[in-house]
């Protein structure tokens, strides 16, 4: 937005242009409500500021030609996102239009282009070539200044229309998490001011409440991962500042980077080789427990424990990060396959998760199953030399009882 401000100037009218799918990959109305009810907030700010905002109805690829061409647009500026579907996308637009199409990466704090050209294989190989970048990239934003010049041909969008539009799955209904860029920055005053210090501590606890609870806001573009960083960066909280600085920037730009280099980062194919020799070698291994799609979307397993995690799924849009990994770890120890675990993750954390379809859930999902940015640990069945979790390790870091009791 600044850069399309920037090159607008004072005597060209700006237009932002939201596209709206009517589906998208595994989104239900849980997601939905939630990026709509944030974009009503984006149009009444942008206008209040003299800015026109435009609701096209259909893919990128298939309005937005069509769009430019009719409003004489100069310039097209668009937002980096690394998933396969939107960098085709935005290949399609730019090979349609006759004016620039320029990416600009607001998604990180060092744009993913810029840290590095290649897929990294680790946090410890990404992480010196971010922090050279951060003093260049970690700055406060420029004001947005009001529209100069304004274009007034495009009405008020209606919500209430663009709801009943909308062709989604309904059965998985909104969480009480508030949307919007107010309630995003009210959530990271919050955070910074009555979590951030137990957070070094306290993170791998779910009963704690000490993390950010912010990752539903940095997927749908409501508060900017680089805003976060710096109010963090700002306290006195040492390890804790440190803790989520690498949580936030270096982990979360690996995941980045990983989607960007591997187009196919939904598959066991772009695992590690080593991790898809250890499971092939081991994919013959009997299963102390067997499941399927079914039994997991409804918390039906023998573990109280794994049951009450993904109730908290169900129930709030949101998994613990800690309780995440053990989370997907149980389904890749109780799945027939490998490739069946990681279907059923990903499945559920699009399905369920505010924040799925994100680059973030499929590393994270691969890590679990196929040792992605991981090593190799000690063999054991089904893993193989996967990491291993169990419920063991659960209680040695928090009170597994409580969880369960308040999730059950």
């Amino acid at each position: 937005m600044l850069h399309a401000r920037e090159l607008a100037g004072d005597k060209c009218p700006l237009i932002v242009v939201f596209c709206l799918v009517p589906t998208f990959i595994g989104a239900t109305l849980r997601q939905y409500e939630f990026m709509l009810k944030g974009l009503a907030e984006v149009e009444r700010d942008l206008r209040s500021l003299g800015y026109s905002f435009a609701l096209l109805g259909g893919a990128a690829d298939e309005v937005l030609p069509g769009f430019v061409r009719k409003t004489g647009a100069g310039a097209v500026v668009t937002d980096f996102d690394p998933l396969r579907i939107k960098q085709q996308w935005q290949k399609a637009v730019a090979s349609e239009i006759d004016v620039p199409l320029i990416e600009v990466d607001g998604h990180n704090v060092v744009p993913a282009r810029f840290a590095t050209d290649k897929c990294e294989y680790s946090a410890r190989t990404i992480r010196p070539k971010i922090h050279r970048l951060l003093p260049e990239f970690l700055e406060e934003f420029p004001e947005l200044l009001p529209a100069q010049s304004r274009s007034d041909e495009f009405p008020a969008v209606d919500w209430k229309e663009v709801r009943r539009w909308i062709d989604v799955d309904e059965s998985v209904a909104p969480v009480d998490l508030i949307p919007g860029e107010s309630a995003a920055r009210a959530a990271l005053d919050f955070f910074v001011s009555s979590r951030l210090e137990r957070y070094g501590q306290e993170r791998n606890d779910p009963n704690a409440e000490a993390t950010s609870r912010l990752s539903a806001y940095y997927h749908f573009g409501q508060l900017a991962p680089q805003r976060a960083a710096l109010a963090v960066a700002q306290c006195e909280a040492g390890e804790s500042v440190d803790s989520y600085l690498e949580e936030l920037i270096v982990r979360r730009e690996l995941a980045e980077n990983f989607c960007l280099h591997t187009p196919d980062y939904d598959s066991l194919h772009a695992a590690p080789q080593w991790a898809l020799k250890t499971l092939t070698e081991h994919a013959a291994d009997r299963r102390d427990y067997l499941y399927f799609y079914t039994e997991f979307e409804q918390g039906r397993t023998h573990s109280a424990l794994w049951n009450a995690a993904q109730q908290q799924l169900l129930k709030s849009g949101y998994m613990h990060g800690y309780m995440r990994m053990y989370w997907a770890k149980k389904i890749l120890e109780w799945s027939p396959t490998p490739e069946d675990a990681l279907r059923i993750i990903i499945t559920l954390n699009d399905r369920y998760q505010l924040d799925g379809r994100d680059p973030n859930g499929y590393a994270g999902s691969l890590w679990s199953v196929a040792g992605l940015h991981d090593r190799g640990w000690k063999k054991r069945p089904v893993f193989g030399s996967i990491r291993y979790m169990n419920e063991r390790g659960c209680r040695r870091k928090f009170d597994v009882d409580a969880y369960i009791k308040k999730w059950s």
